[in-house]
């Protein structure tokens, strides 16, 4: 049976009508932590039940993402938080957890399965917890990778830069632009690790870690936690809570397998789908949040979401400026790359973000036009590829 072209797909899925996203939470990131996940998950989940005015017996579905909540899972959480969910989600993503448990809960709120879902990822950092992650991530990383000295994403994603580049003639000083304009959208940001501006120069003189990739080019792995409350319309409004509205959502996972690597993601099988739900094209966005745990990943989705053709992306990044004053604001909290990855949080940093923006709240430097954003996620990567993609189109309460 031959799938639907994406414009039938996208008229054919129910829209997102009388559901939102409210209420982000950011618990303040640390380098390091002596506390485990569940502290981090807790203290985020905490703060979201007071700050919607609730007990915790009211949230009555639970969605969690972490890698270093082990040996707990969501159903063990529960029990330490005193919670009696009728709706349980576990989305172990990574960089596309968030907008996954954003399209699980809403859905779940709409069949009436539940009426108030905390999502809700956390991570902690202990000094030698990323080594052990990176030990034991998947059975790609335990046979493949991990024993021939490749610790981690980091050679992955040389590789991955690598063959872009070769391709489609993206230079250093490319990616170099958008690490630097995070970087200054993160100056004013409360919880953003990196404090100190970064010039072009630096960031070309920075040590190399696996060719292409230098210092700045990489994410720093640190303790923290976010989260948010997916409820209907009607349900936020009598809380007090501005609702951030959900026009549409993708998630694809596995895309383009004959890629000898991979130079795109599964943003591209279904990117018509999204703006067709959605109703809008991409130039009616008003800012992006990209997953960045390298700039050439943040290239790739200004790709393949749309906003420039393929092979496009270094020209369309030489072609805009990407801080918060700029003409195509990007990761306005400094993203990833200058905030810090708290392992599964990090896919939640930029939903978190693009909720704060579109309700005038937000944390940094707020955006003096902020009507429609795009949230994007990235996740799960392998040897040569990301498995996991997805992204979502938000609106401003109405």
């Amino acid at each position: 049976m031959t799938a639907p072209p994406a414009s039938a797909r996208s008229s054919l899925r129910r829209s997102y009508d009388g559901v939102v996203a409210c209420l982000p939470v950011t618990i303040p990131y640390r380098r390091y932590s002596v506390n485990g996940a569940q502290w981090w998950v807790g203290r985020a989940l905490h703060d979201l039940i007071k700050g919607a005015g609730l007990r915790p017996k009211d949230i009555d579905g639970l969605s969690v993402s972490s890698f270093t909540m082990a040996p707990d899972s969501a159903i063990g959480l529960t029990q330490h938080y005193g919670l009696s969910p009728r709706w349980l989600d576990n989305v172990p993503l990574g960089g596309a957890s968030a907008v996954v448990a954003l399209r699980r809960a809403a859905r779940a709120v709409q069949a009436g399965d539940a009426d108030l879902v905390a999502c809700v990822a956390g991570d902690t950092n202990h000094v030698d917890s990323f080594r052990k992650t990176l030990a034991h991530f998947s059975r790609f990383a335990q046979d493949a990778v991990y024993p021939y000295g490749a610790g981690g994403a980091n050679a992955s994603f040389a590789l991955i830069a690598k063959n872009y580049m070769n391709t489609f003639g993206a230079r250093r000083e490319d990616f170099g632009k958008l690490c630097v304009a995070q970087r200054a959208n993160a100056l004013n940001f409360p919880h953003a690790l990196m404090k100190s501006p970064l010039t072009l120069d630096a960031y070309m003189a920075a040590r190399p870690i696996a060719d292409p990739i230098h210092l700045f080019d990489c994410v720093m792995p640190c303790a923290g936690a976010e989260a948010f409350l997916v409820c209907r319309e009607d349900t936020a409004r009598s809380l007090g809570l501005p609702g951030v509205r959900v026009l549409a959502t993708i998630e694809r996972h596995h895309a383009f397998p004959d890629d000898p690597v991979q130079i795109r993601g599964g943003w591209a099988v279904d990117v018509d789908e999204l703006w067709a739900m959605a109703g809008v094209t991409p130039d009616a966005v008003d800012f992006v949040e990209t997953y960045d745990d390298y700039p050439v990943i943040s290239m790739m989705q200004f790709e393949d979401l749309g906003f420039c053709a393929k092979g496009e992306g270094p020209d369309f990044v030489r072609a805009h400026s990407f801080t918060n004053d700029g003409d195509f604001p990007h990761n306005t909290s400094g993203g990833q790359l200058s905030v810090g990855q708290a392992g599964a949080a990090g896919g939640y940093l930029g939903l978190v973000e693009a909720m704060r923006q579109l309700t005038g709240t937000a944390l940094g430097n707020p955006l003096a036009h902020a009507d429609i954003g795009l949230v994007s996620g990235f996740g799960m990567i392998n040897y040569d590829r990301g498995l996991s993609s997805c992204a979502a189109v938000l609106a401003r309460p109405s």
